[in-house]
């Protein structure tokens, strides 16, 4: 099995991706089909404090967070989003989401921690690799939106961070 793919293999094509800043790569060989997906902003995205939406907008308009259904963590994300500025902290991989190093250890990070960049939130599972989530902002956790032990998609919320003071 010399014509195997290899985690040497994977950096390779890893390190293509990221020297040449390709937004995408897909590779099938031997039919093992290797698909890469580059995150579109390495930068938070910042939510602002609800504002009143004029009513000539129409029906295609996004609901306001405050309209979303009864439910702990939405009501906690509502919350947070009128009282500061949010960093939503969200998957760049596919797989699934691990709130601690290993089932009977604490949970890397909980609600109203304080968070510094580089800091480690979550592990997500992908192809049998732990990969570490890191918090790219500063400031207090205020909602994690995933529950543990559950799949998730490229680009899905995993955090809430309130940033600023």
């Amino acid at each position: 099995m010399s014509d195997a793919m290899n985690l040497d293999d994977i950096k390779q094509i890893l390190d293509l991706v990221r020297d040449h800043n390709l937004a995408e790569f897909e590779l099938e060989r031997d039919g093992l089909k290797v698909r890469i997906r580059k995150a579109g902003h390495d930068q938070p995205v910042f939510v602002a404090p609800s504002v009143a939406l004029p009513a000539a907008l129409g029906p295609g308009t996004p609901t306001p967070v405050s309209s979303l259904a009864s439910g702990a963590p939405a009501d906690a994300a509502a919350e947070a989003a009128e009282a500061v500025n949010l960093a939503v902290i969200k998957s760049p991989i596919v797989g699934t989401f691990y709130r601690s190093p290993e089932p009977s250890a604490a949970a890397f990070v909980e609600v109203g921690d304080t968070v510094k960049k580089g800091q480690v939130l979550c592990i997500i599972e992908a192809m049998k690799l732990m990969n570490e989530i890191e918090s790219d902002c500063e400031g207090e956790l205020a909602v994690v939106y995933v529950e543990n032990g559950k799949a998730v998609q490229f680009g899905e919320r995993l955090f809430a961070v309130k940033v600023g003071g």
